[in-house]
């Protein structure tokens, strides 16, 4: 299958360098480029790309606004943030906005290719400095959101219970289903009864949510 990735930076030398990279690999379609977040919507419409690579700071609309607009749609694609900077309101906004992935501009570029194949394929990314100041912010989060949080997983059976801690340390699904002795199939069904259940976009928002109860 191939990959369409949209990409969005306002830096013209930098979406030349990231075509490039990504255009190298066999797998994956530059389907079109943006200057800024306002250009998003009707290019997503237009070339429907399975991933959009976003930028943060643009001169109009910036990359987390285009972001939240972008995931409130109708079957939106998966988005990766990929920046120079990593503030925790950033991630955090980026995150709860319903993106995929949150990466820093240094990474190689065999592992931004990895990365842009792991989204299409459900699994979320982050970069091992985003992870670490996430879960520094995120284990001391206000109590009203910890109940909060307590709250909407109460809704869930046991064994989804099980499923959802087990996504906020991280495991795959293979691991998932080792540990707590289910098929991958079986797995993934039960992240999908989650998502619905709670309504959220993909596992990054289950693992917030898990790190926000204190679990």
């Amino acid at each position: 299958m191939t990959i369409k990735v949209l990409i969005v930076d306002d830096d013209a030398l930098v979406r030349a360098g990231l075509s490039m990279i990504l255009g190298g690999a066999g797998d994956i379609e530059i389907v079109g480029e943006a200057g800024d977040g306002s250009q998003v919507p009707p290019m997503v419409a237009e070339h429907r790309p399975d991933v959009v690579l976003m930028d943060i700071r643009m001169p109009d609309v910036d990359g987390l606004t285009a972001t939240e607009a972008l995931r409130a749609g109708k079957e939106p694609p998966e988005v990766v943030v990929l920046t120079t900077f990593h503030a925790d309101a950033q991630v955090l906004r980026a995150l709860r906005a319903g993106a995929a992935g949150f990466l820093l501009k240094d990474i190689p570029p065999r592992e931004l290719v990895e990365a842009i194949r792991k989204v299409t394929a459900g699994e979320p990314i982050l970069s091992p400095a985003v992870t670490r100041q996430l879960i520094s912010h995120v284990s001391g989060a206000a109590r009203s959101r910890a109940d909060r949080a307590r709250a909407q997983l109460a809704g869930l059976s046991e064994r989804e219970r099980e499923v959802a801690l087990a996504i906020g340390r991280g495991w795959s699904n293979a691991e998932i289903g080792r540990e707590l002795y289910m098929s991958v199939a079986t797995v993934k069904a039960h992240v999908s009864r989650i998502l619905t259940k709670l309504s959220l976009n993909n596992r990054v928002q289950i693992a917030l949510l898990v790190h926000d109860a204190d679990l």
